[in-house]
């Protein structure tokens, strides 16, 4: 028989209360209930019940019921970045420990590894999950260092080879690195992490299956925004260090967007459980159930029903005046047919000046109140934006004094030298046309150019910075 095997990661509890707001009968924010009830629906799903979440109703969090009974899993393998920081409040805290408390209770095996915001100050001074080491809960596994467990499941032994996230900061503190470059400590590091985990794998027992969990960032992976917020603190691996026949299923977490590197092993990411902000918006959010045997492992994507965000954006600056729809109108109907009942909406607009009167924003307020959360940002059409020129195509062209004439009729600021300069283009079109004649040019006098050299000179590198 396979070991099943649920693969989560990137829970982020406690992430995004900006999304949210305050709900009346707990007193917690909705967000948070959010994440709390999705990690909910991912350990109902290990335990082998299907929960079922709808965010089809306008209450404040999700509904989550019994649901049906399904086969439960052998292991659990969480992939790194538990809360936001390695600080998070009591009451984060407990609803964590609630959640993967009810694995204890049933007897399904944890390993929990340390992700980068799990650490406390880039890797020392231990992280967020290392209290569930400390006090030897039975079945969980804390993975905040490169280490192999082996793992008895009901269903036989299972190798996981742990590999948190990675820092240069103890490196860049040694005197071997002092005055290299950046790239060069990344290659340094690189080199003692190949050492080391070919230590891991030449210990490995032949005869298990072998799961390497890891939190890092691929250099063939697509990345969202936590890219940015791991920027100059993190290491990213090539593929090929993890792409290894001793692995039968290599397990990732960082990378929110959910994505498989590879297939002969599976090199996978589940992605974040929950949207943390807009750049999230259209990504689908899951689990990964694994049915692992020696040699190879069948991967199924598991999606969650997650609380949806949605953009709306109108731009209202290029209506026409004449029309009879108002731009507050025309702003009204665009969010009666948008998708925002219970959704995260952020609602952009863009106006001009002269139409900023016309939009009442309680009126806004009012048409918005399906939305779970929204936020409103107007945006100003600059009265300074420049004309738009017309527009040139193969059909359509023009030569270059008449181009010339219709931008310096588009920028009043310039009709001071719109004189010379015409007349300086001139001549230097004339002047490009004879040179295929001739290799001389005389200024004909009906060019009306002044006989001045330094301001037709001025004139040219005038045109030139244009």
């Amino acid at each position: 028989m396979p070991i099943r095997v649920l693969h989560l990661s990137d829970i982020h509890l406690g992430s995004g209360l900006c999304h949210g707001k305050t709900n009346p009968a707990t007193g917690l924010n909705t967000r948070f209930e959010d994440f709390v009830q999705t990690l909910q629906s991912c350990i109902d799903r290990a335990l082998g019940v299907t929960p079922h979440t709808s965010f089809n109703t306008p209450s404040s969090s999700a509904e989550v019921g019994t649901g049906t009974s399904i086969e439960p899993v052998d292991l659990v393998i969480f992939g790194g970045d538990a809360f936001p920081d390695a600080t998070p409040p009591p009451v984060v805290q407990e609803a964590f420990a609630q959640q993967f408390r009810r694995l204890v209770d049933a007897q399904i095996p944890v390993v929990l590894l340390v992700g980068n915001h799990d650490q406390h100050a880039q890797g020392q001074g231990g992280s967020s999950l290392s209290i569930y080491r400390t006090l030897g809960i039975p079945r969980v596994v804390v993975g905040d260092r490169l280490e192999t467990h082996s793992i008895t499941t009901r269903q036989g032994v299972v190798q996981v080879v742990t590999l948190p996230w990675l820092t240069r900061s103890t490196l860049l503190t040694r005197e071997e690195t002092e005055g290299l470059p950046l790239s060069a400590v990344n290659e340094l590091l690189l080199d003692r992490l190949r050492v080391a985990l070919e230590g891991e794998i030449r210990q490995l027992d032949p005869h298990h299956p072998t799961i390497l969990l890891a939190h890092l960032m691929v250099d063939t992976a697509s990345y969202g925004a936590e890219r940015f917020l791991a920027m100059g603190k993190g290491l990213t691996v090539p593929l090929a260090l993890l792409n290894r026949p001793c692995f039968d299923y290599v397990a990732l977490g960082h990378v929110h967007r959910h994505q498989v590197l590879g297939t002969h092993p599976p090199i996978v990411y589940p992605g974040s459980i929950e949207r943390v902000d807009f750049s999230e918006e259209e990504e689908a959010k899951g689990t990964v159930l694994v049915e692992l045997e020696k040699g190879q492992a069948k991967v199924e994507f598991c999606p969650l029903t997650v609380r949806p965000f949605h953009t709306l954006r109108v731009d209202l600056s290029e209506l026409d005046p004449t029309e009879f729809n108002t731009p507050q109108q025309r702003l009204i109907e665009a969010i009666a047919t948008a998708p925002i009942d219970n959704a995260v909406v952020r609602l952009i607009y863009r106006v001009s000046p002269e139409q900023l009167h016309h939009i009442d924003h309680n009126t806004v307020c009012h048409h918005l109140r399906s939305a779970h959360t929204y936020t409103i940002h107007p945006e100003l059409v600059s009265q300074m934006t420049r004309p738009r020129l017309p527009d040139l195509t193969a059909t359509q062209t023009t030569n270059p004094i008449d181009a010339l004439k219709t931008y310096l009729d588009h920028h009043p600021e310039l009709a001071e030298m719109a004189d010379d300069m015409i007349a300086t283009a001139t001549a230097l079109q004339l002047h490009l046309t004879s040179t295929d004649q001739a290799d001389e040019l005389t200024y004909s006098v009906d060019l009306n150019v002044d006989d001045a050299t330094p301001n037709v000179s001025e004139t040219v590198d005038q045109l030139r910075l244009l």
